[in-house]
């Protein structure tokens, strides 16, 4: 029996004979040009600066004096001295230095528990064996789609007699099921492998989540909790909507009241009457310090964003 072989076509159009012709592909395949190269690169520039010019903005109107800012007509672009007064007042002990140690008290208390909940809940959910687990997905995925409302919630907080008080600021928002459905799908893409054998080990549940589990997805737990502390930590609508003493309120809320201009600290708004201190200045001031924490921490966890993410997403 005689082999059929698949002779290669000959490129009747290439400039030297023998030359094959390469298998067609789609434009977005083919190596962009110096002009496509060139134009991406000043695409990404522009977006860059879009992001950065703003921040820049801030940054120099928070570090210059009231002079400057007059000069200026308002922000300052193009610094002409710096000056950390703002600062310096902010983080006297003062109202604002309270509203920041609160701020970063719920957000630690709040993404550790909020991290142990799901956590916990995802590997229950990622066992096939585990007691009524398909009828609890399914209730969490309900809560996706439908919600009870505000006016629901805020009475059912009153009831629970959490009003005034900081657990308000964690308990309602405390579970994401979106962040329990990415850890649920990474946690079902580990070897079963490996859990049956540690089970033979005798290794019970808690153990092998602890050892097993957990350090093999770092990737979408650091993802998950910076998902989680992002939002602790930019929170402001139920402190505005659950607490009612002032000197509770965390940061992102008097952020609003200086950048609304509605309430001042005492000592801050004496000095911005008095002429001593911007009150311009220290609304960028603010800013800083409540965008700063996310930005130092984002480009740590960069790099677990594609692994963590599309992983649990795909394997889900």
């Amino acid at each position: 029996m005689s082999a059929v072989i698949d002779k290669p076509v000959l490129d009747p159009a290439a400039a030297k004979p023998g030359r094959w012709a390469a298998p067609p592909r789609p434009v977005w395949e083919e190596e962009p040009g110096k002009v496509g190269v060139a134009s991406k690169g000043l695409v990404l520039g522009l977006a860059c600066l879009g992001v950065l010019f703003p921040l820049w903005i801030v940054v120099v109107t928070s570090l210059s004096s009231r002079r400057t800012i007059n000069e200026a007509g308002g922000l300052v672009m193009v610094p002409k001295g710096i000056t950390f007064v703002a600062y310096k007042e902010l983080l006297s002990g003062g109202q604002v230095t309270r509203a920041a140690i609160i701020s970063v008290l719920i957000t630690l208390v709040g993404t550790l528990f909020s991290m142990a909940v799901s956590v916990l809940c995802a590997y229950g959910l990622s066992r096939s064996g585990s007691l009524g687990h398909r009828w609890i997905l399914m209730l969490l995925l309900a809560t996706m789609f439908f919600s009870a409302g505000l006016i629901p919630t805020y009475l059912l907080v009153q009831s629970l007699g959490l009003t005034d008080s900081y657990l308000a600021l964690i308990l309602p928002s405390a579970i994401s099921v979106f962040n329990i459905l990415v850890l649920r799908g990474f946690f079902m893409g580990i070897s079963q492998e490996l859990v049956d054998s540690a089970r033979i080990d005798g290794a019970g549940d808690f153990r092998i989540l602890w050892q097993i589990v957990m350090p093999l997805s770092r990737a979408v737990l650091a993802v998950i909790t910076l998902f989680y502390a992002v939002g602790y930590w930019s929170a402001w609508f139920n402190a505005s909507l659950y607490l009612n003493d002032q000197n509770m309120m965390p940061l992102q809320n008097v952020m609003i009241q200086l950048v609304q201009k509605q309430q001042a600290p005492v000592g801050l708004g004496q000095a911005i009457r008095t002429g001593q201190l911007s009150g311009l200045a220290v609304q960028m001031a603010v800013m800083v310090m409540a965008l700063l924490p996310v930005a130092v921490l984002s480009p740590f966890v960069q790099r677990h964003f594609k692994k963590g993410m599309l992983t649990g997403a795909v394997k889900g």
